[in-house]
């Protein structure tokens, strides 16, 4: 039975959609993680072993979502991460996920391997915006995307420090999965079989990676895989003088995307970073690393009161995000959600993941007899 938009009513029917409107690899792309999947999964298990203990009677008629991350004022308490490659799922991509966040008045971000320049996104989204920095072995190129945020007027910057090495994604080896895709004898009958996707990305916009092929010939029309990507473009000498070399040629919002513990959530409060997304690439990198949730209580007691905490990875319900901000976290933000929702109808399908997601904020809320952000805390959470 085929699914439309309208029978979307949360991120498991978002992905049955995307399923139907992709060629095997590029759904394989979004939908995997490393080896065994393990921290995939966990990531949004972890949520499950919480439950929210809820108060009544505390006249919740209207609803404040609101918050400030690195002094960035949202109204959803939940943003929507950069990720990689974004008009491979659908042909406006970044430009149909920018214009839906905008409605929203949340962080939006792009990846260093965003397929719609720095400079389109600064000039033609109005939401916040944040740019997550790849620290390549090419420094005019690192610096460049930089200086190029700057002058694009980005809010903030997140450097990714978990990608020192490609992970292990085992089923884009099983679907020969590349940026730019290859044909070949594997893949074929899928492209043949997904004819709207075929024909937009052979007679569209020609694919690129704008904020690298003045670089490197990666950027533009030489296949290769991210797992390979990672692994020999980017500079495996990056350490924490270099983290803090960004934050200072950056000069605005900084964040580290990647750090799952208490010793590394430390140093970045020493090199004066703005925040941390606790984060496991989407089980993407090391399989059989903890989920963001499990980590959040040890790091936010650590740290929460010198930086603004950030949990990355495993959302799909309002009440995952609701559990996350009473631990402690500022905010959430997460990529799959709304990749799926991308991939399967652009930026409606964006919209109504943000609305329907919106609404369980709004009612979980008042089911929890929370009027704003501050009324959450561990009080309303037990562990199993």
């Amino acid at each position: 039975m085929s699914i439309k938009l309208a029978d979307c009513y949360n991120t498991h029917q978002f992905r049955k959609l995307a399923k139907a409107r992709l060629p095997a690899p590029i759904f394989h792309y979004i939908d995997g993680a490393a080896d065994d999947e393990v921290t995939y999964r966990r990531n949004t298990e972890a949520y499950e072993s919480c439950d929210l203990v809820p108060n009544v009677l505390a006249g919740v008629k209207d609803i404040d979502l609101s918050t400030t991350v690195m002094g960035i004022p949202m109204d959803l308490p939940l943003f929507l991460s950069p990720t990689a490659l974004q008009r491979l799922f659908h042909h406006d991509g970044e430009r149909a996920v920018g214009r839906a966040a905008e409605g929203f008045n949340t962080l939006f971000g792009i990846s260093s391997l965003a397929t719609v320049g720095i400079e389109e996104i600064g000039r033609t989204i109005r939401s916040p915006k944040i740019f997550q920095l790849y620290y390549h072995k090419d420094k005019a190129l690192t610096w460049g995307m930089i200086d190029r945020c700057r002058e694009a007027n980005f809010d903030a910057l997140a450097l990714t420090v978990d990608t020192i090495v490609g992970g292990n994604r085992e089923r884009d080896l099983w679907t020969g999965f590349t940026s730019p895709p290859k044909l070949t004898p594997a893949s074929l009958l899928s492209f043949a079989t997904h004819p709207a996707w075929t024909w937009h990305y052979l007679m569209g916009e020609p694919f690129e990676l704008p904020n690298l092929k003045d670089h490197i010939p990666e950027g533009s029309d030489v296949s290769i895989s991210v797992s390979d990507y990672f692994s020999t473009m980017l500079d495996q000498t990056m350490d924490w003088d270099a983290a803090a070399e960004v934050r200072e040629r950056w000069g605005k919002a900084f964040c580290l995307k990647g750090v799952m513990s208490v010793a590394d959530a430390k140093k970045a409060v020493e090199i004066g970073a703005d925040a941390i997304m606790v984060s496991n690439h989407g089980g993407r990198q090391l399989d059989g690393s903890r989920s963001p949730f499990d980590q959040l209580a040890e790091i936010v007691d650590a740290v929460g009161d010198q930086i603004d905490v950030i949990c990355d990875g495993g959302i799909q319900r309002g009440t995952h995000v609701l559990k996350a901000l009473s631990m402690g976290a500022k905010a959430c933000s997460g990529g799959r959600w709304y990749l799926y929702a991308l991939a399967g109808a652009g930026e409606a399908g964006v919209k109504r993941a943000l609305t329907n997601l919106q609404a369980e904020l709004i009612r979980d809320m008042k089911l929890m007899g929370a009027t704003s952000i501050a009324d959450l805390g561990r009080h309303n959470l037990r562990f199993r």
